[in-house]
């Protein structure tokens, strides 16, 4: 296990490890446009808005890489020899997808299930197509092997990749093409020897402020007449005319973190791409004004079903670490044990449970298809998502009515402990049977920062929409159930012969 490691030092050579130096030193050498409160940041790891959560990712690449933790976050590729990250390997069997899945949790872990965009995610889309390259090669070889070299790219040299891939929200009752303008939406304007020239608006590009490419295209239904927008791309984050807007990064706004020690480090930044004429090669397009394959990228590879996987593992750890917060939160009250508050908390672990259940039975389930490429299942993946945005308010709520009024009977910072006047009290007031007064005040503080603040709020509409619109996600599940076995029940019902005596 030890081999790789020591026979690659430098981590510019194919196959070596990053480190998570490497990934910040990566930031800090590749100057990109990203704009916050109307400062222009060319490096994020440096700046107040998103040092704290580069340190994060760059902590997962040192926590996958190292040595005692080789073997789960990453395996060996046949193709090559050299270890790559989990999230890259094309599952052929069962047990490799439950690697996976085992590798996904222990990420997530690193960060409680609050950042879901980790390099992981959209790793395992493009496993996905590069697990059926068939597909892209219905529009051309070359578009087969261009997408096949990339996932390779990404995969021998750890890389990060975002997307955004859905269109700016101007008019939604007109297509693509049918805007005031034709470049609002992100589309190919030219051909150029040696490639293309995109221009135009996509979002929600979350984590792209840390990545190393951008992966455009959309997933949105396309009309004839859009082939424009019918592409599929990946572009450095540092290319010329990449321009990223930030929402309000929350990290920027938390004054110290004890008062907000999720704000301060989880904020993984969701940002708002425009694209002012910026030069793809030839080598980079997957997808070229095709709109059947635009939508087949997702559907007719396992792209939807791998990137979703992993997802589902960070939502289970985000409802596990919620579960750990109602239970601290209860003990340090006293009322653990009360009979009401035991019922509350066997429904967030029943709902809890439902979300980890259904990720096991999308492993249990899973199918091979005609290439021998395995499969989560996908009646079992979409109903999970299906209900993902009722189960996550729903414990949140539980978890409001649990706490009443801890939460916000707190003192207003942690300089509050610094006065001697207000300690005095403070120690006096705040404590609780089994936790000192500043222990359960940063228990408190936690549970607000998930719950309360911008940042908790954030989440909650981010979990909300995380697999797209509610009615994208059931229409998906219509089409996974197997209605055809539902119905034969029914038909066999209304077949039977007469009862004796009709």
């Amino acid at each position: 296990m030890n081999v790789q490691a020591t026979k690659f030092e430098a981590t510019s050579a194919r196959g070596a490890f990053r480190s998570g130096a490497d990934f910040l030193a990566s930031l800090a050498s590749t100057p990109r446009s990203v704009f916050v409160e109307g400062e222009r940041v060319s490096d994020p790891s440096s700046h107040p808005a998103f040092r704290e959560a580069a340190k994060q990712i760059a902590g997962l690449y040192d926590f996958a890489f190292a040595p005692e933790n080789l073997e789960t976050m990453t395996y060996i590729e046949p193709e090559t020899g050299w270890r790559a990250l989990r999230c890259y390997q094309i599952p052929k069997t069962h047990a490799d997808l439950t690697a996976k899945r085992v590798a996904a949790e222990k990420w997530a872990e690193q960060t409680f299930g609050l950042m879901g965009r980790t390099p992981d995610h959209v790793a395992n889309f493009f496993t996905g197509y590069a697990a059926k390259p068939s597909v892209f090669a219905k529009s051309g070889p070359q578009y087969a092997e261009r997408v096949v070299n990339f996932y390779k790219h990404l995969r021998d040299n750890h890389l990060y990749v975002a997307y955004a891939i859905v269109p700016p929200q101007i008019d939604r009752s007109k297509s693509a093409s049918k805007q005031s303008e034709p470049d609002l939406y992100a589309g190919v304007v030219r051909e150029v020897e040696g490639g293309i020239i995109v221009k135009g608006g996509q979002q929600l590009a979350t984590g792209g402020v840390f990545a190393d490419y951008l992966h455009l295209s959309s997933i949105h239904p396309l009309q004839p007449g859009d082939e424009a927008y019918a592409i599929s791309v990946a572009v450095p984050m540092s290319a010329p005319g990449v321009k990223l807007y930030s929402r309000r990064a929350f990290a920027q706004h938390a004054t110290n973190s004890f008062d907000y020690p999720l704000s301060s480090r989880f904020d993984e930044t969701d940002s708002f791409v425009v694209l002012d004429d910026v030069f793809v090669p030839w080598e980079h397009v997957f997808i070229y004004r095709d709109i059947e394959l635009c939508r087949n990228q997702w559907w007719k590879t396992p792209s939807h079903t791998y990137g979703n996987h992993q997802a589902q593992a960070r939502f289970a750890t985000k409802l596990r670490f919620l579960l750990g917060m109602a239970k601290k939160m209860n003990e340090a009250t006293g009322n653990d044990a009360a009979p009401p508050v035991m019922v509350q908390m066997g429904e967030l672990a029943a709902l809890a449970s439902i979300v980890e259940g259904m990720h096991l039975a999308q492993e249990a389930l899973a199918t091979f298809d005609e290439e021998g490429v395995l499969w989560p299942s996908k009646s079992m993946l979409y109903a999970v998502m299906a209900l993902q945005g009722e189960i996550n308010p729903r414990m949140i709520d539980i978890v409001r009515e649990l706490t009443g009024a801890a939460m916000i009977s707190l003192p207003s910072s942690v300089k509050d402990f610094e006065n001697p006047e207000a300690a005095e009290d403070i120690a006096r007031f705040y404590k609780s049977s089994n936790m000192s007064a500043r222990e359960r005040v940063a228990l408190m503080r936690l549970a607000w920062d998930f719950i309360g603040t911008e940042f908790g709020n954030r989440h909650q509409q981010y979990e909300k929409f995380y697999g797209g619109a509610s009615f994208i996600v059931k229409m998906n599940m219509f089409r996974a159930y197997d209605f055809k076995r539902a119905s034969a029940l029914v038909d066999r019902a209304l077949s039977l012969p007469p009862v004796q005596g009709d």
